[in-house]
């Protein structure tokens, strides 16, 4: 079944052109022509869109607006938002970033891109529902867990783990896709030494994947590992996660970073930081990251 698409943006001829676009490419595609009439559709059926595209500045309700009210309901948590908009002004870019959008598109985009990144976030909030769906299946001995140490160099594995230690936090809906965030950036950053630059043209090329699984074979890269320790007390779940690279410039990554609004990553760890833990910190030169996660009793 093809994807199901909104578009919310009150001029007629973006909408009617980008329309055009998606639907050639495959997609089931709706308009809004504001943000009240976008709401209207998505309020009465929360589950009817896979993705959503919305303009900045529109009447009666803008996209900013909508964007706040979309990710302070439950129903559209799994809701990829990207953001449409002619104006490049960094804190308004900041702005939607830090509410929730997925991604900035300016207007108008070549249709490579326009495609490129819908088909990007289609994929990674698949993956994370399905993350989320396997989720919270813990059994009674995880409360009673106090300490635990594991290694691993997958990304099949680190997949796994995030499962494992976002079960053992006893938050998993909110903590699971941040520590799958953490565990492959610690593979593929760390422990493959795959750059930032580098990781932003094997996604445009779609070898990412194929590249990771690559340099796992390579002697230099083959037998480093990432370690993991969770550490558990009545009142917080401490997770601290270490690879054997070389470790990166981890302050620029932390917050929001305008600069890279329209990149096809780097936002995982600003994400991560904001919505899935209750602290984050890296350690000296980044190879070593700290989460903590506070339980009732913590709050």
């Amino acid at each position: 079944m093809a994807e199901r698409l909104l578009i919310a943006d009150d001029d007629e001829f973006v909408r009617s052109i980008t329309q055009e676009v998606l639907e050639q490419t495959g997609y089931t595609v709706e308009i809004a022509g504001d943000g009240l009439d976008a709401w209207g559709k998505l309020d009465g059926d929360p589950s009817r869109f896979d993705l959503m595209l919305l303009d900045k500045k529109m009447p009666r309700l803008d996209g900013i607006a909508l964007l706040k009210r979309l990710k302070s309901d439950g129903r559209f948590k799994e809701l990829p938002v990207i953001m449409l908009t002619g104006d490049t002004r960094q804190q308004d870019i900041v702005e939607g970033l830090a509410e929730g959008a997925y991604y900035y598109l300016t207007k108008p985009s070549t249709e490579e891109v326009l495609k490129r990144v819908i088909k990007n976030a289609l994929a990674e909030f698949g993956q994370k529902r399905e993350l989320r769906s396997l989720a919270g299946y813990q059994n009674n001995s995880l409360r009673i867990l106090r300490r635990a140490e594991f290694c691993f160099q997958s990304l099949q594995e680190a997949k796994a783990l995030a499962l494992w230690l976002a079960n053992a936090s006893l938050d998993p809906e909110r903590t699971v896709s941040g520590y799958s965030e953490l565990l492959i950036n610690a593979v593929e950053h760390g422990n493959l030494g795959i750059t930032y630059a580098e990781k932003g043209r094997l996604l445009s090329e779609e070898r990412w994947a194929d590249e990771v699984e690559s340099r796992l074979k390579i002697p230099r890269y083959s037998n480093r590992i990432v370690k993991v320790t969770l550490e558990k007390t009545a009142s917080a779940c401490t997770v601290t996660i270490a690879d054997q690279g070389d470790g990166f410039d981890w302050w620029n990554y932390i917050n929001f970073n305008p600069e890279r609004a329209f990149d096809l990553h780097g936002r995982g760890i600003a994400m991560s930081r904001a919505m899935s833990f209750d602290s984050l910190e890296y350690l000296g030169n980044g190879n070593t990251v700290v989460t903590t996660v506070l339980t009732d009793a913590g709050n």
